[in-house]
Protein backbone atom coordinates (compact mmCIF):
# COMPACT_ATOMS: atom_id res chain seq x y z
CA UNK A 1 0.00 0.00 0.00
CA UNK A 2 2.84 2.39 0.44
CA UNK A 3 5.33 1.39 -1.97
CA UNK A 4 5.16 0.11 -5.76
CA UNK A 5 8.46 -1.71 -5.56
CA UNK A 6 7.16 -3.96 -2.48
CA UNK A 7 4.11 -5.46 -4.71
CA UNK A 8 6.08 -6.48 -7.35
CA UNK A 9 8.69 -8.31 -4.74
CA UNK A 10 5.47 -10.52 -3.68
CA UNK A 11 4.66 -10.67 -7.20
CA UNK A 12 7.68 -11.60 -8.36
CA UNK A 13 8.34 -14.44 -5.31
CA UNK A 14 4.99 -16.22 -6.81
CA UNK A 15 6.25 -16.56 -10.26
CA UNK A 16 9.34 -17.84 -9.06
CA UNK A 17 8.26 -20.88 -6.76
CA UNK A 18 5.33 -21.23 -9.55
CA UNK A 19 8.36 -21.66 -11.71
CA UNK A 20 10.31 -23.68 -9.51
CA UNK A 21 7.65 -25.86 -6.90
CA UNK A 22 8.75 -26.66 -3.69
CA UNK A 23 7.92 -29.11 -1.09
CA UNK A 24 5.78 -27.06 2.05
CA UNK A 25 5.39 -27.99 5.66
CA UNK A 26 2.31 -26.21 7.19
CA UNK A 27 1.98 -27.46 10.69
CA UNK A 28 -2.05 -26.89 11.91
CA UNK A 29 -3.09 -27.02 8.64
CA UNK A 30 -6.59 -27.43 9.36
CA UNK A 31 -6.75 -24.18 10.47
CA UNK A 32 -7.65 -20.78 10.28
CA UNK A 33 -4.29 -19.74 9.17
CA UNK A 34 -2.67 -22.60 7.86
CA UNK A 35 -5.82 -23.49 5.55
CA UNK A 36 -5.23 -20.42 3.81
CA UNK A 37 -1.68 -20.69 3.17
CA UNK A 38 -2.69 -24.21 1.99
CA UNK A 39 -4.76 -22.69 -0.51
CA UNK A 40 -2.36 -20.11 -1.68
CA UNK A 41 0.64 -22.36 -2.10
CA UNK A 42 -1.87 -25.24 -3.55
CA UNK A 43 -2.73 -22.51 -6.47
CA UNK A 44 0.46 -21.56 -7.30
CA UNK A 45 1.30 -25.17 -7.80
CA UNK A 46 3.79 -26.10 -4.52
CA UNK A 47 3.83 -29.47 -3.17
CA UNK A 48 2.27 -29.59 0.44
CA UNK A 49 2.61 -31.40 3.39
CA UNK A 50 0.11 -30.66 6.39
CA UNK A 51 0.28 -31.80 10.17
CA UNK A 52 -2.47 -31.47 12.39
CA UNK A 53 -4.02 -32.80 15.00
CA UNK A 54 -7.82 -31.44 14.83
CA UNK A 55 -7.24 -29.61 18.43
CA UNK A 56 -8.44 -26.31 16.85
CA UNK A 57 -8.68 -27.31 13.20
CA UNK A 58 -11.25 -28.48 11.13
CA UNK A 59 -11.83 -31.58 8.19
CA UNK A 60 -14.20 -28.76 6.89
CA UNK A 61 -11.30 -26.34 6.07
CA UNK A 62 -9.72 -28.91 3.89
CA UNK A 63 -12.58 -29.77 2.39
CA UNK A 64 -13.38 -26.16 1.43
CA UNK A 65 -9.71 -25.87 -0.20
CA UNK A 66 -10.18 -29.11 -2.07
CA UNK A 67 -12.96 -27.46 -3.60
CA UNK A 68 -11.43 -24.14 -4.53
CA UNK A 69 -8.32 -25.95 -5.86
CA UNK A 70 -8.16 -28.32 -9.05
CA UNK A 71 -7.64 -31.95 -8.35
CA UNK A 72 -4.23 -32.19 -9.96
CA UNK A 73 -3.47 -29.31 -7.58
CA UNK A 74 -4.81 -31.28 -4.35
CA UNK A 75 -3.03 -34.67 -5.14
CA UNK A 76 -0.44 -32.09 -4.21
CA UNK A 77 -1.15 -32.17 -0.58
CA UNK A 78 0.00 -35.10 1.39
CA UNK A 79 -2.38 -35.21 4.88
CA UNK A 80 -0.57 -36.14 8.34
CA UNK A 81 -2.46 -36.35 11.57
CA UNK A 82 -0.22 -35.89 13.61
CA UNK A 83 0.76 -34.33 16.76
CA UNK A 84 3.41 -31.68 17.09
CA UNK A 85 3.86 -32.37 20.81
CA UNK A 86 5.14 -36.17 19.72
CA UNK A 87 8.67 -35.72 18.36
CA UNK A 88 8.74 -38.60 15.57
CA UNK A 89 5.65 -37.02 14.19
CA UNK A 90 7.47 -33.53 13.98
CA UNK A 91 9.99 -35.81 11.97
CA UNK A 92 8.20 -37.87 9.50
CA UNK A 93 6.46 -34.29 8.43
CA UNK A 94 9.75 -32.49 7.93
CA UNK A 95 11.31 -35.55 5.64
CA UNK A 96 12.16 -34.20 2.38
CA UNK A 97 10.54 -30.62 2.61
CA UNK A 98 12.08 -27.35 1.93
CA UNK A 99 9.84 -24.82 3.45
CA UNK A 100 8.75 -25.65 7.00
CA UNK A 101 5.61 -22.70 8.25
CA UNK A 102 5.03 -23.47 11.21
CA UNK A 103 1.14 -22.22 12.36
CA UNK A 104 0.30 -25.36 15.19
CA UNK A 105 -0.12 -23.63 18.78
CA UNK A 106 -2.85 -23.29 21.12
CA UNK A 107 -3.78 -19.84 20.72
CA UNK A 108 -6.03 -17.12 23.25
CA UNK A 109 -5.02 -15.54 25.83
CA UNK A 110 -8.31 -16.53 27.58
CA UNK A 111 -7.76 -20.13 27.00
CA UNK A 112 -4.28 -19.80 28.42
CA UNK A 113 -5.06 -18.71 31.64
CA UNK A 114 -7.46 -21.08 31.57
CA UNK A 115 -5.25 -23.88 31.01
CA UNK A 116 -1.86 -23.08 30.84
CA UNK A 117 -0.30 -26.57 30.97
CA UNK A 118 -1.80 -27.55 27.95
CA UNK A 119 -0.94 -24.21 26.48
CA UNK A 120 2.67 -24.41 27.09
CA UNK A 121 2.82 -28.12 25.77
CA UNK A 122 1.45 -27.17 22.29
CA UNK A 123 3.42 -24.00 22.28
CA UNK A 124 6.47 -24.82 23.83
CA UNK A 125 7.21 -28.44 23.83
CA UNK A 126 5.19 -28.68 20.46
CA UNK A 127 7.59 -25.75 19.16
CA UNK A 128 11.15 -27.57 20.27
CA UNK A 129 10.33 -30.42 18.46
CA UNK A 130 9.66 -28.78 15.55
CA UNK A 131 12.83 -26.71 15.56
CA UNK A 132 14.64 -30.39 16.14
CA UNK A 133 13.15 -32.00 13.32
CA UNK A 134 13.53 -29.14 11.02
CA UNK A 135 17.08 -28.67 12.08
CA UNK A 136 18.15 -32.59 11.77
CA UNK A 137 15.62 -32.23 8.02
CA UNK A 138 18.46 -29.38 6.93
CA UNK A 139 15.09 -27.36 5.47
CA UNK A 140 15.49 -24.40 3.87
CA UNK A 141 13.84 -22.30 5.62
CA UNK A 142 11.62 -22.48 9.42
CA UNK A 143 9.08 -19.50 9.56
CA UNK A 144 6.97 -19.41 12.75
CA UNK A 145 3.95 -17.43 13.96
CA UNK A 146 5.31 -15.38 17.21
CA UNK A 147 2.65 -12.86 18.84
CA UNK A 148 2.38 -8.95 19.48
CA UNK A 149 1.40 -10.62 22.56
CA UNK A 150 5.00 -10.76 23.34
CA UNK A 151 4.53 -6.81 23.47
CA UNK A 152 3.13 -7.52 26.97
CA UNK A 153 2.54 -4.11 29.03
CA UNK A 154 5.14 -2.06 26.59
CA UNK A 155 3.18 1.53 26.90
CA UNK A 156 4.92 2.50 23.22
CA UNK A 157 2.73 2.73 20.24
CA UNK A 158 3.38 1.88 17.50
CA UNK A 159 5.05 -1.08 18.48
CA UNK A 160 8.79 -2.04 17.39
CA UNK A 161 10.45 -5.17 17.27
CA UNK A 162 12.82 -3.68 19.51
CA UNK A 163 10.88 -2.94 22.56
CA UNK A 164 9.12 -5.20 24.37
CA UNK A 165 7.65 -5.30 27.79
CA UNK A 166 6.61 -8.24 30.51
CA UNK A 167 4.18 -10.55 29.24
CA UNK A 168 0.37 -10.50 30.29
CA UNK A 169 -0.86 -13.63 30.27
CA UNK A 170 1.03 -17.78 29.61
CA UNK A 171 0.25 -17.25 26.03
CA UNK A 172 2.40 -14.07 25.64
CA UNK A 173 5.37 -16.45 27.66
CA UNK A 174 5.05 -19.27 25.21
CA UNK A 175 5.71 -16.89 22.74
CA UNK A 176 8.30 -15.05 23.72
CA UNK A 177 10.31 -18.28 24.59
CA UNK A 178 9.39 -19.55 20.92
CA UNK A 179 11.43 -16.06 19.99
CA UNK A 180 14.41 -17.02 22.46
CA UNK A 181 14.62 -20.59 20.95
CA UNK A 182 14.51 -19.75 17.70
CA UNK A 183 17.49 -17.18 18.74
CA UNK A 184 19.76 -20.12 20.42
CA UNK A 185 19.11 -22.22 17.40
CA UNK A 186 20.43 -19.64 15.28
CA UNK A 187 23.43 -18.50 17.92
CA UNK A 188 23.66 -22.93 18.53
CA UNK A 189 23.48 -24.74 14.95
CA UNK A 190 23.26 -22.32 12.85
CA UNK A 191 20.20 -22.26 12.51
CA UNK A 192 17.23 -19.74 10.40
CA UNK A 193 14.95 -18.71 11.54
CA UNK A 194 11.69 -15.92 10.92
CA UNK A 195 8.80 -15.50 13.77
CA UNK A 196 5.83 -13.79 12.42
CA UNK A 197 4.77 -11.56 15.28
CA UNK A 198 1.06 -11.08 14.73
CA UNK A 199 -1.35 -8.36 15.11
CA UNK A 200 -5.02 -9.81 15.20
CA UNK A 201 -5.58 -11.43 11.80
CA UNK A 202 -9.33 -11.88 10.66
CA UNK A 203 -10.99 -13.26 7.44
CA UNK A 204 -12.60 -16.93 5.85
CA UNK A 205 -12.31 -19.89 7.95
CA UNK A 206 -12.11 -18.06 11.22
CA UNK A 207 -14.24 -19.77 13.24
CA UNK A 208 -16.61 -17.62 15.54
CA UNK A 209 -17.59 -20.72 17.69
CA UNK A 210 -16.43 -21.61 21.14
CA UNK A 211 -15.29 -19.75 24.23
CA UNK A 212 -12.29 -18.62 22.35
CA UNK A 213 -13.61 -17.19 19.09
CA UNK A 214 -12.10 -14.08 18.10
CA UNK A 215 -13.82 -10.95 17.61
CA UNK A 216 -14.76 -10.46 14.36
CA UNK A 217 -16.01 -13.90 13.85
CA UNK A 218 -17.47 -14.09 17.39
CA UNK A 219 -19.79 -10.68 16.09
CA UNK A 220 -20.19 -11.08 13.15
CA UNK A 221 -21.75 -14.54 14.35
CA UNK A 222 -23.51 -13.06 16.37
CA UNK A 223 -25.18 -10.11 14.62
CA UNK A 224 -25.95 -12.66 11.98
CA UNK A 225 -28.16 -14.69 14.34
CA UNK A 226 -29.65 -11.63 15.62
CA UNK A 227 -27.80 -12.30 19.68
CA UNK A 228 -26.23 -9.53 21.81
CA UNK A 229 -22.72 -8.59 21.06
CA UNK A 230 -20.57 -7.57 23.97
CA UNK A 231 -17.89 -4.99 24.37
CA UNK A 232 -15.00 -6.12 26.49
CA UNK A 233 -14.50 -3.05 28.86
CA UNK A 234 -15.32 0.71 27.12
CA UNK A 235 -15.41 -0.04 23.50
CA UNK A 236 -12.12 2.25 23.53
CA UNK A 237 -9.78 -0.32 23.23
CA UNK A 238 -8.03 -0.72 19.99
CA UNK A 239 -6.28 -3.30 17.66
CA UNK A 240 -4.08 -3.61 14.21
CA UNK A 241 -6.55 -5.79 12.70
CA UNK A 242 -5.16 -7.52 9.99
CA UNK A 243 -6.89 -9.83 6.80
CA UNK A 244 -5.56 -13.22 6.06
CA UNK A 245 -4.28 -12.27 2.89
CA UNK A 246 -1.71 -9.83 4.89
CA UNK A 247 -0.68 -12.76 6.85
CA UNK A 248 -0.33 -15.43 3.93
CA UNK A 249 2.29 -12.70 1.90
CA UNK A 250 3.72 -12.25 5.00
CA UNK A 251 4.88 -16.13 5.62
CA UNK A 252 5.60 -16.63 1.72
CA UNK A 253 7.76 -13.76 1.15
CA UNK A 254 9.36 -15.04 4.57
CA UNK A 255 9.80 -18.68 3.79
CA UNK A 256 11.54 -17.49 0.42
CA UNK A 257 14.00 -15.04 2.27
CA UNK A 258 17.54 -14.20 1.49
CA UNK A 259 19.76 -15.34 4.58
CA UNK A 260 20.76 -12.00 5.59
CA UNK A 261 16.89 -11.47 6.65
CA UNK A 262 16.65 -14.19 8.08
CA UNK A 263 16.58 -14.76 12.50
CA UNK A 264 14.59 -11.97 12.75
CA UNK A 265 11.45 -11.32 13.92
CA UNK A 266 9.02 -9.14 12.11
CA UNK A 267 5.27 -7.56 12.80
CA UNK A 268 2.73 -8.61 10.31
CA UNK A 269 0.07 -6.13 10.58
CA UNK A 270 -1.18 -2.70 8.39
CA UNK A 271 0.14 -0.19 10.89
CA UNK A 272 -3.38 1.10 11.73
CA UNK A 273 -5.36 1.15 15.07
CA UNK A 274 -9.54 0.64 14.80
CA UNK A 275 -11.08 0.52 18.44
CA UNK A 276 -13.85 -1.87 19.34
CA UNK A 277 -16.67 0.49 19.16
CA UNK A 278 -15.69 1.56 15.44
CA UNK A 279 -15.14 -2.19 14.94
CA UNK A 280 -18.77 -3.18 15.90
CA UNK A 281 -20.06 -0.37 13.41
CA UNK A 282 -17.92 -1.78 10.93
CA UNK A 283 -19.00 -5.03 11.27
CA UNK A 284 -22.66 -3.65 10.81
CA UNK A 285 -22.71 -1.42 7.97
CA UNK A 286 -20.26 -4.69 5.78
CA UNK A 287 -23.59 -6.68 6.77
CA UNK A 288 -26.06 -4.31 6.25
CA UNK A 289 -24.54 -4.50 2.06
CA UNK A 290 -24.79 -8.40 2.39
CA UNK A 291 -28.46 -8.33 2.95
CA UNK A 292 -28.65 -8.42 7.15
CA UNK A 293 -29.50 -5.76 9.12
CA UNK A 294 -28.74 -5.91 12.81
CA UNK A 295 -30.56 -3.43 14.85
CA UNK A 296 -29.43 -4.04 18.30
CA UNK A 297 -26.63 -1.93 20.66
CA UNK A 298 -23.62 -3.75 22.09
CA UNK A 299 -23.43 -4.59 25.67
CA UNK A 300 -20.28 -3.33 27.56
CA UNK A 301 -18.69 -5.68 30.37
CA UNK A 302 -16.11 -5.58 32.33
CA UNK A 303 -12.78 -5.63 30.71
CA UNK A 304 -11.20 -9.13 29.94
CA UNK A 305 -7.71 -10.07 32.27
CA UNK A 306 -4.71 -10.79 30.32
CA UNK A 307 -5.63 -7.67 27.18
CA UNK A 308 -3.86 -4.86 26.24
CA UNK A 309 -5.62 -1.58 26.01
CA UNK A 310 -4.00 -1.03 22.81
CA UNK A 311 -2.01 -2.80 20.15
CA UNK A 312 -0.88 -1.05 16.66
CA UNK A 313 2.37 -2.15 14.37
CA UNK A 314 5.10 -0.43 13.07
CA UNK A 315 5.85 -2.38 10.06
CA UNK A 316 8.78 -0.37 8.12
CA UNK A 317 10.98 -3.74 9.38
CA UNK A 318 9.35 -6.55 7.30
CA UNK A 319 8.55 -3.47 4.54
CA UNK A 320 11.92 -3.24 3.74
CA UNK A 321 13.88 -6.33 5.05
CA UNK A 322 10.97 -8.30 3.07
CA UNK A 323 9.42 -6.82 0.41
CA UNK A 324 5.70 -7.20 2.32
CA UNK A 325 2.94 -4.57 1.18
CA UNK A 326 -0.14 -5.01 2.80
CA UNK A 327 -3.04 -5.28 0.03
CA UNK A 328 -5.78 -4.94 2.43
CA UNK A 329 -6.92 -3.22 5.39
CA UNK A 330 -9.48 -3.47 7.94
CA UNK A 331 -12.46 -1.84 5.70
CA UNK A 332 -11.39 -3.57 2.44
CA UNK A 333 -10.90 -7.30 4.52
CA UNK A 334 -14.25 -6.95 6.28
CA UNK A 335 -15.52 -6.20 2.92
CA UNK A 336 -14.01 -9.31 1.28
CA UNK A 337 -14.61 -11.26 4.08
CA UNK A 338 -18.18 -10.69 4.74
CA UNK A 339 -19.80 -12.80 1.59
CA UNK A 340 -17.71 -15.89 2.99
CA UNK A 341 -19.25 -15.33 6.72
CA UNK A 342 -22.52 -15.36 5.60
CA UNK A 343 -22.45 -17.86 3.86
CA UNK A 344 -20.50 -20.34 6.03
CA UNK A 345 -23.08 -19.51 8.98
CA UNK A 346 -26.41 -19.62 7.07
Amino acid sequence: MKNTMTTTMYGTVKKQIKSEPKIWLITGVAGFIGSNLLETLLLLDQRVVGLDNFATGFQYNLDEVQALVSNKQWQRFKFIEGDIRNLDDCKTACNNVDYVIHQAALGSVPRSIADPINTNGANIDGFLNMLVAARDAKVTSFTYAASSSTYGDHPALPKVEENIGNPLSPYAVTKYVNELYADVFARTYGFKTIGLRYFNIFGKRQTPDGAYAAVIPKWTAAMIAGDDVFINGDGDTSRDFNFIENAVQANILAATAKDNAKNEVYNVAVGGRTTLNTLFIELKEKLSHNGVRYLKEPIYRDFREGDVRHSQADINKIENALGYDPQFNIIQGIEKAMPWYVKFLA
